[in-house]
């Protein structure tokens, strides 16, 4: 958009002055009020407003990770070369004991390795931070006391939601007092504001709550999907003040938005309540959906050009391949993969079911290229990075392997702790992992992994 409000001459020297200085503060405004997107679902803040500049596709290299899934929410990591071997012997670079509970992954913002944990015989959440370079803690912030579910899942925890950042406020959602709660916080742990986000009250599926908040421009975007007023709601990342609000209250769900860019725009991508659907980011509005057979979904939509994939759910399974330039289910099959995400790459999708089969299919069609029995249960997401695909299971086990069409190429299997729940982190070089042991008690452990 180009402006030139002087366009007509002007000759009286004061009006001319007024009339440059307007053309000058006008453009000045565009440029400050228009975040810019880019081809792979990122974005970036202008300086001139007043907000950090982000660039995500940089994260993991430059020892940032301020996402759930990574720089683009989507599980791949660009310029990595982390370690595919380890054991407790083997590649541990420090490993740290973590306070409390909680499935929600490590973040890293600033030498800071952050992660939401619960207290459950406290009842109390709180955000712990540790040295990237050392793993020692260096301060921990209680968010809430009390207000706990009654009910959860016994494979859930009071702090699965993993936290976000823009690089200089942390925010993160715990579930209590019947709500789905957001906080900001400084990266000294000071708590900066909290907002009620929603209202999660499940009436039929009591197993707690695990969407994580995202980022996109100037919000904090937080899915509360709950058949009592479920909503899907924006808030700004300076002030907490609500920016736009839409109702998702047709089923308990679990998923968490992710925004890709489709066919020229930026689309907010969600799966649950019998459906997939797209919003427009900046204002919720509803741009398309598509009919889901499950109700409930845990997993994060991914994409590869104008494909979008989702697997869940409850009561049934199935993993759908759709068109979001046409608005329709291109491909189906009965797959289930419920808790964990999908990893799509270079035009295929790949995908570890809850029965422990790990699947390739060709994201064009669904045409499966190939299967192969690992193990499960499994509840963490897989990551594509160095050029592999890594993906732990809950015993503790991690299945590295090589993302080929062509078949199953295993490059090494590696078993560490007792409990692995909450996805890895790459940063570095590195692997941030959050595991649990069970001899004597449980306790979790933070452990940096680096040859």
């Amino acid at each position: 958009m180009s402006v030139n409000v002087c366009e007509t001459r002007v000759h009286h020297p004061s009006l001319r002055l007024f009339c440059l200085t307007f053309a000058a503060l006008w453009m000045v405004w565009l440029s400050g009020c228009q975040p810019a997107s880019n081809s792979s679902g990122s974005f970036t803040v202008s300086a001139d407003a007043g907000l950090p500049q982000l660039d995500p596709p940089a994260q993991g290299g430059d020892g940032q990770w301020l996402f759930w899934r990574g720089p683009n929410g989507d599980g791949v990591v660009p310029n990595q070369n982390p370690p595919t071997a380890w054991s407790a012997q083997q590649n541990v670079v420090w490993k740290s004991k973590v306070p409390g509970r909680g499935h929600a992954s490590p973040i890293v913002v600033d030498k800071q390795v952050l992660l939401a944990t619960a207290n459950e015989r406290d009842k109390t959440q709180s955000v712990v931070s540790f040295d990237l370079d050392t793993g020692n803690q260096k301060w921990a912030t209680q968010v809430n006391s009390g207000g706990f579910n009654a009910r959860i899942h016994g494979n859930n925890t009071h702090a699965s939601p993993t936290m976000c950042s823009d690089g200089e406020r942390l925010f993160v959602v715990f579930n209590n007092h019947d709500s789905a709660q957001l906080s900001a916080l400084d990266l000294q742990g000071n708590i900066l504001w909290q907002q009620k986000a929603g209202v999660f009250v499940p009436k039929r599926y009591h197993f707690g709550y695990g969407s994580s908040p995202m980022i996109y421009g100037d919000n904090v975007v937080v899915a509360s999907e709950c058949e009592r007023e479920g909503t899907l709601a924006a808030f700004n990342r300076q002030t907490g003040g609500r920016a736009w609000s839409v109702r998702r209250d047709r089923a308990t769900s679990y998923s968490t938005p992710v925004v890709a860019h489709i066919r020229g725009r930026d689309e907010m991508l969600l799966s649950g309540g019998n459906q997939v659907a797209a919003y427009d980011p900046t204002s919720g509005l509803l741009l398309w959906s598509v009919p889901g057979p499950w109700q409930v979904t845990c997993g994060t939509i991914v994409w590869d050009g104008d494909m979008v994939f989702a697997s869940g759910g409850y009561p049934f399974g199935a993993t759908l391949g759709i068109s979001a330039a046409d608005h329709e289910v291109v491909w189906q099959n009965s797959v289930k993969c419920y808790e964990q995400s999908l990893l799509s790459h270079n035009g295929y999708v790949y995908g570890l079911s809850d029965r422990g089969i790990l699947y390739c299919w060709r994201g064009s069609d669904g045409e499966e290229m190939w299967k192969e029995r690992l193990s499960a249960p499994v509840s963490a997401s897989p990551v594509l990075a160095g050029g592999h695909i890594y993906i732990s299971v809950q015993s503790g086990t991690t299945y590295v392997f090589k993302p080929d069409p062509d078949g199953y190429e295993p490059v090494a299997e590696n078993q560490l702790g007792q409990s692995a729940f909450a996805t890895p982190t790459f940063v570095n070089n590195r692997i941030l992992a959050r595991l649990g042991m069970r001899d004597g008690g449980y306790q979790e452990w933070l452990y940096c992994l680096g040859e």
